[in-house]
């Protein structure tokens, strides 16, 4: 019974993986996705809250320093998962599954690039609401970019989603403990 529970949940996951990733050739998603994608790349992340912490006012400073914690923290989980659950990316199981060239080979529990733009901007979101209707969006449209290129499940994505976002809230409810 509980097999065919997790194959009718994996048949739904396919079906949102395709409805999503279907419209792979449309010209301006294919471009807002190649880019936006790139925010929960290590490079932005990392750069991004560093260059926070220096640069930001002091009144942003601890939240940026919260989003650093965060971030880094974050990844832990995601390496041990991707370890325990080596979840092979959906290109290379499901067939007609549009992708770029060159994808990426590991595996694909949970989305680092969704774990990581959720941790940096939770506490953002926590300390500045005001920033949310920017600031969500933005999360938000990096998660689906993992799904729309090919990369991930909506489960790696929501699993990256909810392990950001918990990561982010106990940092920055740790760091403003301390102030």
């Amino acid at each position: 019974m509980m097999t065919k529970f997790l194959n009718h949940v994996y048949d739904l996951e396919c079906r949102i993986f395709r409805s999503i990733n279907r419209h792979f050739d449309r010209k301006f998603l294919n471009l807002y996705f190649r880019y936006i994608t790139h925010i929960g790349g290590a490079v932005f992340s990392i750069l991004t809250v560093i260059l926070g912490i220096f640069l930001f006012p002091q009144a942003w400073r601890m939240t940026a320093v919260a989003s650093a914690c965060a971030l880094t923290l974050s990844h832990i989980p995601v390496a041990i998962m991707k370890r325990l659950y080596p979840r092979q990316r959906p290109y290379l199981i499901l067939d007609e599954t549009k992708v770029l060239q060159n994808p990426l080979k590991d595996h694909s529990f949970p989305s680092g690039h969704t774990t990581a733009v959720f941790s940096v901007v939770v506490p953002f979101l926590l300390a500045f609401p005001h920033l949310s209707f920017l600031l969500l969006p933005l999360a938000i449209s990096v998660a689906l970019s993992r799904i729309y290129l090919g990369l991930h499940y909506p489960s790696d994505v929501l699993a990256g989603c909810l392990l950001g976002t918990m990561i982010g809230i106990l940092s920055f409810n740790s760091i403003h403990s301390l102030l």
